[in-house]
C-alpha cells in the first residue's frame, strides 16, 4: 500500500523534495528525499508512512482504508485528539477525520520538516465547546520525530496512535512498557512479567513505562526504538483475527503484520493554559536486529 502513495499523480511540486498528490478523496503531502520517503494526509495531519532509505516501511497501512472525506484511516500514525477511545464521539476524537493544513516545511540534505495546523471551527464546535490551536511538527529523515502541540485553556486526553509494520506478530516482542496495565480485553488490572509478546487479541494501557520501547522483530531482522516524550502511558494494541474479520477497513489477516505501540497521555488529563501550550511527542528509529 506504502508503494503505490509514490505512483500518485504529482499536483503541485512544492520543493524538489514536496509534493502534493492525491489519494482517494484527500489531498496528501509527499516527501521523496534521498535520506527518506514519507506522506502526510491533510485530514488528520495523518503521518501513512516513513521508510528512511534503504528500510522497508516502518509504519503499517492498510490495503483496504478508504481515503474518503471524514473518515478515519486504518494505518499509519492516526492523532487521537482531544480524547482518546470512546470518551467521546467520534471514537478517538475529531482531529483525524478534519482537514490541517500545511503552514510551515523545510528541507535540507538530511530530510523534511512538516508542520499542519488545526484550529476550531463549525464542525470542531459541533463535538467540543473549546477554542483551540493544534500543531502537528514531523521531522522526517533517517528518524522521525513528531509533536503534537495543544495552545488554548482547557484539558484533554492524547494519543500518537502508532501503527508499526512487522514481519510477523507471534514473532516479535516489546520492552520497555513497563509492569502495571490496564486491560481492555479482559477488564482489569495486570503486571507485566519480562517482555510483552502476542497470542491473541490485546488492549492495554501500560501506566508506568519506561522513557523508550523497543519492538524487536525476529521475522524482518529489525529493531524499532519507540522514545516517548510528555507522556503518561504507552498503549498496545493488536485486533487479532476474530476483531480484523470485523474490520471492514482491514485484511482478514492485516493483524499478522501490524502491532501498534503508543505514545499516550489517556490515565490523566493533560492542561493547555493560554500561557503554557502542551506537547506530546516521539522519535522513531529502525536499525538491524543485531
Amino acid at each position: 500500500m506504502s508503494e503505490k502513495i509514490f505512483t500518485l499523480p504529482v499536483q503541485e511540486q512544492i520543493t524538489p523534495y514536496i509534493s502534493q498528490r492525491q489519494i482517494g478523496e484527500l489531498p496528501v503531502v509527499v516527501v521523496n528525499h534521498p535520506k527518506v520517503r514519507a506522506a502526510v494526509t491533510l485530514q488528520g495531519a495523518h503521518l501513512l508512512t516513513w521508510q528512511p532509505s534503504g528500510e522497508k516501511p516502518v509504519l503499517w497501512l492498510s490495503s483496504e482504508t478508504a481515503f474518503k472525506n471524514g473518515l478515519a484511516i486504518r494505518g499509519g500514525i492516526p492523532i487521537c485528539w482531544p480524547w482518546f477511545g470512546p470518551a467521546g464521539q467520534p471514537a478517538h476524537g475529531f482531529a483525524r477525520n478534519l482537514p490541517w493544513t500545511l503552514t510551515a516545511h523545510d528541507e535540507d540534505e538530511s530530510g523534511v520538516i512538516l508542520t499542519f495546523t488545526l484550529e476550531q471551527s463549525a464542525e470542531s464546535k459541533k463535538h467540543w465547546p473549546h477554542d483551540f490551536c493544534l500543531i502537528a511538527r514531523f521531522k522526517l529523515g533517517e528518524v522521525c520525530e513528531m509533536e503534537l502541540e495543544s495552545h488554548g485553556e482547557y484539558e484533554y486526553t492524547a494519543a500518537l496512535h502508532t501503527y508499526f509494520n512487522i514481519g510477523d506478530i507471534t514473532q516479535i516482542d516489546v520492552s520497555g512498557l513497563g509492569s502495571p496495565y490496564i486491560d481492555k480485553v479482559n477488564p482489569g488490572t495486570g503486571e507485566q512479567q519480562g517482555n510483552l509478546t502476542f497470542a491473541t487479541r490485546t488492549d492495554r494501557i501500560y501506566t508506568k513505562p519506561e522513557p523508550f520501547s523497543v519492538i524487536t522483530d525476529k521475522a524482518l531482522q529489525r529493531v524499532i526504538e519507540v522514545h516517548h516524550h510528555n507522556n503518561t502511558d504507552v498503549v498496545a494494541w493488536n485486533p487479532w483475527s476474530e476483531l480484523s474479520v470485523s474490520m471492514a477497513d482491514m485484511p482478514n489477516d492485516g493483524y499478522k503484520t501490524m502491532v501498534c505501540v503508543e505514545t499516550a497521555h489517556v490515565t490523566s488529563p493533560m492542561k493547555a493554559s493560554a500561557n503554557t501550550p502542551s506537547r506530546l511527542s516521539m522519535t522513531l528509529r529502525a536499525r538491524p536486529l543485531r
